[in-house]
């Protein structure tokens, strides 16, 4: 199964926007539930080299893609087999659909380029950022590279 039809079998059906904000908030958790929150993972991005991908994210500028394997690299196999197992797949389909979802939950997790001083990133105000930059269905265009429908 590629990575279309992972991200797809969450969001292609029906239920979509539920399933949207089901991915949403299970990354939203994650990040949350790293060793100091999104601070720390920051630091373990910079740690594996790969700190102006997760800075890109931060910054007002264009957020720069990131690889299963850097995601792999940087989170480690056993929090990666905690999310997958949230997200009912596989751990390498976690990574597929983490590197393809991080980067906006980052994104709108720091409006002005600002890391929450808890460290927490607030799944309501994710959510409510996306749904001003265009609705969940723009970030699945975008996961997807086609419209919906």
């Amino acid at each position: 199964m590629g990575l279309l039809d992972v991200v797809g079998s969450f969001l292609g059906n029906a239920n979509a926007g539920g399933q949207q904000q089901n991915v949403l908030t299970t990354v939203t958790e994650f990040v949350n539930n790293q060793p100091g929150g999104l601070q720390g993972l920051i630091q373990q991005f910079e740690t594996q080299g790969a700190g102006g991908l997760v800075q890109s994210w931060i910054g007002g500028g264009a957020n720069q893609a990131v690889s299963p394997d850097t995601v792999q690299n940087v989170v480690g196999s056993g929090a990666l087999g905690e999310l997958a197992g949230k997200l009912g797949v596989s751990p390498e389909q976690a990574s597929s659909v983490l590197a393809q979802v991080l980067p906006h939950v980052v994104d709108h997790g720091t409006p002005n380029g600002e890391v929450p001083a808890s460290g927490q990133l607030d799944t309501a105000n994710i959510l409510a950022s996306i749904g001003q930059a265009g609705g969940l269905g723009s970030l699945v265009e975008g996961l997807l590279g086609k419209k919906e429908g």
